[in-house]
């Protein structure tokens, strides 16, 4: 077998190693798992949490190094890479690859893929997607005391946290909702807990949660929140049958928790503590004993009668009844990318925000990943701005050619119209509805990520500046002509005609695959445009395909789902099952130049 070399980590500079430059000579003599990863996409937050355990049991042998390759423009600045790292608590060292140069060099093809590296220099494993830390693990075992009794394995620490920043009241604030006595509840994502504050004085009230990261109900000194997002206020009718007020998309727990105003207390409303995968089932009216997956928004949909939950984690809407305290799913495949139509067979990309209208019967949200602003209505989704995974911008006028840059919230204005959090353009924008035109209502703020309407003012929740500030509605639209954007991320060069399609995939050490209950591949391919693939969309069972491409177009994206169940070889009576899933989103340009191949590692080794 042919050992393949790791190539240099280049990019701009280095978060956590106290100011040092790392290379690779700087990190031989210990395994090193690269985490390719960026701040927009809830799989990699995903893979952040997997990867603390394995962190842990191998200390003294693997360093994991995070390489973030930004999507979006805004996320290539060196302080939205720092915001990001703080946010979300990475404690090891992450290497800011803005340009892609890294990302390049190991030829990634999707957020989240973790690559390992051994002690000596060269690549061993390379996974996409989530789940895969078991595997990772299991190959660890066996190569540390390989390398152990080689002698080349020499435990060295280069992690060094940069200074922590000033404290502040509120850090990483997500949403906030009005309360009826006219206070505002926060989530405040950073510190692990709610504030319930005063909006003139902005005195803080009362703090709910210890600022621990866990999942604990109780009081409000002792209940603990991982990440909170969204806050729904119950009807009152509602609210006196169940005996809580509020509830609480705790993103980080995958669950929703309720809160109870008069004294803080918190309660465990639904999900396990434990993130939903592929492979577990879907709620159709089921019990809140559910797995969820990173719920990001919460609202009161009256069309439902009860709270809808925007779960950005597998891209779907699912609603959550307090009184009976059952699940459901609403919509959503749990495939990314632009698709409309019937709700149930809609593709969404981490809805992220909820708004109502004032009938009550649509349900509007910002759906991040494709920088869209969609729509429910009658259990049929519609898009009312945004055009794909991989075009944003900030660009004012008529809706079918403005453009948003990973929105995170919106809500519904007096008049009927849209405001837009808009948040990698740190501007909040105003969509519509009647004349379809997308206006700028204010810009130059840090990461807004949620909305209150207040009369004639927005409160808007400033995320990455850690406040909330009120921003008045100006009477005339401002229209701002800024260009469009891209993701840097390089598109593939495919010829039209015949292609070779592969998913690469190798069971665990020790595991086969599992085909007890069915096919044990699945695998899922499309495009956007439909007409870039002539021939080969649909699902089979099988890892290689042959498909077409078509030369109608130049540019598109191919949508690629794989699913691999494997299990324990041997005599085990209850042999432990995984599921290995990645969707890839893979921009294309049809030349004839391309390639006739494409390659897309799921668990490579």
């Amino acid at each position: 077998m042919v050992r393949l070399r790791a190539p240099e980590l280049q990019g701009r500079g280095w978060l956590n190693t106290g100011g040092r430059l790392l290379g690779l000579s700087e990190l031989r003599g210990r395994f090193v798992l690269l985490d390719f990863w960026t701040g927009c996409c809830v799989n990699c937050l995903h893979v952040l949490d997997e990867l603390r355990p394995l962190e842990q049991k191998y200390a003294d042998e693997l360093v994991v190094v995070g390489v973030h390759s930004p999507k979006f423009a805004h996320e290539g600045t060196p302080e939205a890479v720092m915001a990001a790292v703080e946010r979300y608590g990475v404690a090891h060292p992450v290497l800011d690859d803005p340009d892609l140069q890294t990302w390049q060099q190991y030829a990634i093809r999707a957020w989240p893929t973790l690559v390992l590296i051994d002690p000596e220099g060269y690549v061993v494993a390379q996974h996409s997607g989530e789940g895969h830390v078991h595997a990772i693990d299991l190959l660890l075992e066996q190569l540390v005391n390989d390398y152990q009794s080689r002698g080349t394995l020499h435990p060295d620490a280069p992690f060094i946290p940069d200074a922590a920043p000033d404290d502040t009241a509120l850090r990483f604030p997500a949403k906030a909702v009005l309360l009826p006595d006219r206070t505002l509840l926060v989530a405040d994502a950073g510190h692990h807990s709610l504030a319930r504050i005063d909006p003139t004085s902005g005195a803080l009230i009362l703090r709910i949660g210890t600022g621990t990261r866990g999942y604990v109900p109780g009081t409000a000194n002792a209940a603990q929140f991982s990440e909170p997002n969204g806050l729904c206020l119950l009807p009152p009718d509602i609210r006196e049958r169940v005996g809580y007020d509020v509830v609480v998309a705790d993103t980080g727990n995958h669950a929703l928790r309720g809160v109870r105003l008069r004294d803080g207390h918190v309660r465990n409303l639904a999900g396990t503590g434990q993130q939903w995968m592929q492979g577990d089932p879907l709620p159709d009216h089921a019990f809140a004993d559910t797995p969820m997956s990173s719920p990001w928004d919460v609202v009161w949909m009256p069309a439902w009668s009860e709270v809808a939950i925007a779960m950005a984690g597998n891209h779907q809407l699912w609603s959550y009844d307090p009184v009976a305290g059952r699940l459901t799913l609403r919509g959503g495949t749990t495939q990314e990318g632009l698709v409309d139509g019937d709700l149930m067979q809609a593709w969404l990309a981490q809805p992220s925000g909820f708004a109502v209208s004032s009938d009550g019967g649509t349900l509007w949200f910002a759906d991040a990943e494709t920088s869209a602003l969609r729509r429910v209505t009658n259990g049929v989704v519609t898009t009312e701005v945004g055009s794909g995974l991989f075009d944003f911008g900030h660009v004012d006028g008529p809706a079918d050619r403005a453009l948003l840059q990973h929105p995170l919230d919106c809500c519904v204005l007096a008049d009927g119209s849209i405001a837009i959090a808009d948040t990698y353009n740190g501007a909040v924008r105003r969509f519509d509805p009647e004349t379809r035109t997308v206006s700028t209502v204010a810009g130059d703020l840090g990461e807004p990520s949620g909305l209150i309407p207040l009369g004639d003012e927005l409160i808007v929740v400033e995320s990455a500046a850690h406040r909330l500030t009120r921003v008045r509605l100006p009477a005339e639209a401002t229209i701002v002509k800024a260009s469009d954007m891209q993701s840097q991320r390089p598109a593939v060069s495919l010829r039209p005609g015949t292609i070779v399609l592969e998913v690469l995939f190798a069971p665990p050490r020790g595991q086969k695959l599992d085909d007890r209950y069915g096919e044990a591949v699945h695998v899922a391919v499309s495009s956007t445009p439909a007409d870039l693939l002539e021939d080969g969309a649909g699902s089979g069972g099988a890892l290689r395909r042959v498909i077409r491409i078509g030369d109608a177009v130049n540019t598109g994206v191919l949508h690629v789902s794989a699913r691999v169940a494997s299990c324990d070889d041997g005599d085990a009576e209850f042999p432990a099952c995984h599921v290995h899933q990645q969707d890839w989103g893979v921009p294309v340009e049809v030349s004839a130049d391309g390639t006739a191949e494409l390659t897309l590692p799921l668990a490579a080794h």
